[in-house]
């Protein structure tokens, strides 16, 4: 069996390749630390995926790898660590010019989740970012709606050579749904392996250029779309919309828990109170509970998740979003000003995520 040196092993690092980067780890610069005796190897590892499923993966190459080498006596103490935000975002293949991907979840259908997302697009474009949406809800596509784009089809641009989708936009926001390329009237009635493929093409066929955020719609539950989703984008976190009810308070938690599993491992940014209250328009100064009082907000409390925000059940949302423009673009309005309030949580909560 071989000597251990620093060179040999960095030898057998350079013919490990990083899955995501699709680049050996000593070109990749993913070797942080190096050190060893005659019968022990400490290495410290960065990885692109954090999931614990792919950290423990790489652990195990590197180590079958390095037996191979030097022998089965070998003691090893193998840390695989993610990257750092910033050097994740320069070094990812998927989206590389994206600096914050974000998963827009809800455990229960109709709790408004496209509504949040929409407007939070709009609330970080108002902000003075550049931001695009993915409607990855593949059954229940309403994003073309609700920015009044229905009908319309993404082009495609020539990128080196290669043909990518060019997103739609409007609102100086990039979108991308299933809704352009099906007939509205038309159901999409498709297995999970083929709505996978499609969500997958809207990021990796697709020219989203440089972007400060991108926001992904995600149908409601936990199903294969949300595991098809985490194995193909690097998620910087996700936000879980309810409304306080104890019905989807339930569902809520699930979604939670999901993005918690160790296959996934997805940072929750936060939760999100919709139809927190109702105000009727002859009584703006009135609210009245009727789906309950702080549900969400408590339930953010107790999972010690942080929470983002409430955003009244009003008449205007309804109609914005009906005529294709987000009520967050409003002057002035007790909505717009709680979907600007909910944007500068959001933006504030994700940046102190991404700095630990």
């Amino acid at each position: 069996m071989s000597t251990i040196t620093r060179e040999s092993i960095l030898e057998v690092l350079g013919t490990i390749i990083e899955p995501d980067l699709k680049k050996d780890l000593v070109s990749s610069n993913l070797v942080e630390t190096i050190e060893f005796t005659e019968n022990q190897i400490k290495l410290e590892v960065y990885i692109s995926n954090p999931a614990l499923h792919a950290r423990k993966r790489l652990q195990e190459v590197i180590e079958y790898n390095l037996k191979q080498k030097f022998g089965n006596n070998i003691e090893f103490t193998t840390i695989i660590k993610g990257l750092p935000a910033e050097s994740q975002a320069a070094r990812r293949k998927v989206l590389p010019d994206v600096k914050h991907i974000v998963a827009i979840a809800s455990g229960k259908g109709g709790v408004g989740k496209s509504t949040v997302t929409a407007n939070l697009a709009g609330g970080l474009v108002k902000a003075g970012y550049t931001v695009g949406i993915v409607d990855a809800d593949i059954y229940g596509p309403s994003m073309p709606t609700m920015f009044d784009v229905v009908g319309e089809r993404p082009t495609m641009i020539d990128i080196d050579g290669v043909g990518k989708i060019n997103p739609v936009e409007n609102h100086g926001i990039k979108l991308l749904s299933i809704g352009f390329f099906t007939d509205q009237d038309n159901a999409v009635v498709w297995r999970g392996p083929m709505a996978a493929k499609a969500l997958t093409q809207m990021f990796t066929d697709a020219h989203w250029g440089e972007l400060d955020y991108l926001l992904i719609d995600l149908p409601p539950g936990t199903g294969d779309i949300h595991l098809s989703l985490v194995q193909t984008v690097p998620l910087d976190g996700a936000v879980i919309v309810s409304t306080p009810q104890e019905i989807a308070l339930a569902d809520a938690r699930k979604g939670v828990n999901m993005f918690k599993l160790e296959n996934i491992n997805v940072p929750v940014v936060g939760m999100i109170e919709n139809m927190a209250w109702f105000t009727p328009a002859e009584l703006p100064e009135n609210k009245y509970y009727i789906f309950g009082r702080d549900g969400a907000k408590n339930l953010a409390e107790g999972m010690n998740i942080p929470f983002l925000g409430h955003i009244p059940l009003v008449q205007s949302v309804r109609e914005a979003g009906d005529v294709g423009r987000p009520a967050v673009f409003q002057e002035n309005t007790p909505t717009s000003l709680a979907f600007d309030a909910l944007t500068k949580t959001f933006i504030e909560t994700l940046a102190s995520i991404k700095k630990k």
